[in-house]
């Protein structure tokens, strides 16, 4: 057996959220247990392209070009410069939106036998398309908020007094599948329509358009596959004049916002918040870990915004601070992480592939 196992950090990726996955590849890099793990950087470039590199930056096609080799019973990387073929166990996709969190990546190493933590294609596919996940979580009788569906050639047919029919104003308009809030605006009136969306439709081709919840931001991290566990939850406060939790307050105005962790509630709201997030967590087939977005409204209704199936590791990334808080520190949440994956594909390796 080897001393260590090799663990490939994927990160950057052809996504408007390239930026944060480097962010979050840095801080999983600086925790992990280097005693018991060897790190493989494998960076993606904005453009798609793949590289091997020593260091994470954002200089990530400055690396040597990698090669798969793809063979279930040997999958090794190649490195195209040197020539040599690199081994390893384990992919830890440290990837946010398009091609990293949507089931395509996962896919490529499930085809390889290679075990990738997180949610797998099926997971990663449903939780990553805001209407497909809410249709499902309605299902499942897991309240969300009410919300509309438009496809690209539905575009010039969208009409601003529908929409407020429908789900009332002040509402949403996102990007059907990305995260990082961005391609999301808030209508307060019919001339900022036309504008948000188009801004949403230049990074997909289907828009969802919400009805906006007022009321408490909260969270809730998820770990686990049979019997997954919740943490205790926080709350996301606004402290600066923003309309919602934008990408600028997230990432880029450290003011902005006030952690409340855990967050102020009663122990019963807390209890169900944390019931409702694994429920949600289960509908929508994901694995090993990810973190459910809430909404408390003002009259005690719980809905869920959404979840995400690889969230942030940035230093002001709620994942990894909420088990913090249950006493489970960076470096082994990690390492439980990846032992959660490594049992999950070595039971799905005892399933029959071969019918006599």
């Amino acid at each position: 057996m080897k001393d260590k196992l090799s663990i490939a950090i994927l990160y950057g990726g052809k996504s408007v959220e390239h930026e944060i996955s480097i962010r979050s590849a840095k801080n999983v890099v600086s925790h992990i247990d280097k005693k018991a793990f060897s790190i493989v950087l494998l960076g993606i470039d904005k453009h798609g392209s793949w590289f091997l590199n020593d260091t994470i930056d954002d200089k990530i096609d400055t690396g040597h070009a990698v090669s798969i080799q793809l063979d279930a019973l040997s999958p090794k990387l190649i490195d195209l410069v040197s020539k040599n073929s690199i081994e390893i166990d384990l992919v830890f996709p440290v990837l946010h939106g398009t091609d990293g969190e949507d089931g395509s990546v996962q896919g490529l190493f499930k085809s390889m036998n290679l075990p990738v933590l997180g949610s797998g294609v099926l997971g990663s596919a449903i939780s990553m398309d805001k209407i497909i996940s809410k249709k499902i979580l309605k299902e499942s009788g897991i309240p969300v908020a009410s919300y509309l569906e438009f496809s690209k050639e539905q575009k010039n047919q969208i009409k601003f007094d529908e929409v407020v029919k429908n789900v009332g104003l002040p509402f949403m308009i996102k990007s059907a599948a990305l995260g990082s809030s961005v391609g999301i605006s808030k209508i307060k009136s019919e001339p900022d329509f036309s504008s948000a969306l188009q801004d949403s439709f230049k990074y997909g081709d289907k828009v969802i358009i919400e009805q906006f919840v007022k009321g408490r931001e909260l969270e809730c991290a998820v770990m686990g596959n049979v019997q997954p566990k919740a943490s205790m939850p926080c709350e996301i406060v606004l402290v600066k004049a923003y309309d919602f939790y934008t990408y600028e307050a997230k990432y880029l105005d450290d003011g902005a916002v006030r952690i409340d962790l855990p967050a102020k509630l009663s122990e019963s709201i807390t209890e169900e918040i944390r019931r409702i997030s694994i429920e949600a967590y289960k509908a929508l087939r994901c694995e090993d870990f990810a973190r459910v977005d809430l909404f408390l409204t003002e009259d005690g209704q719980i809905l869920i915004n959404e979840i995400n199936t690889i969230p942030g590791f940035t230093n002001a990334s709620m994942f990894p601070m909420m088990w913090q808080n249950m006493g489970l520190p960076y470096t082994a949440l990690i390492s439980e992480l990846i032992d959660l994956c490594l049992k999950r594909h070595k039971e799905a390796n005892q399933l029959e592939t071969d019918f006599n």
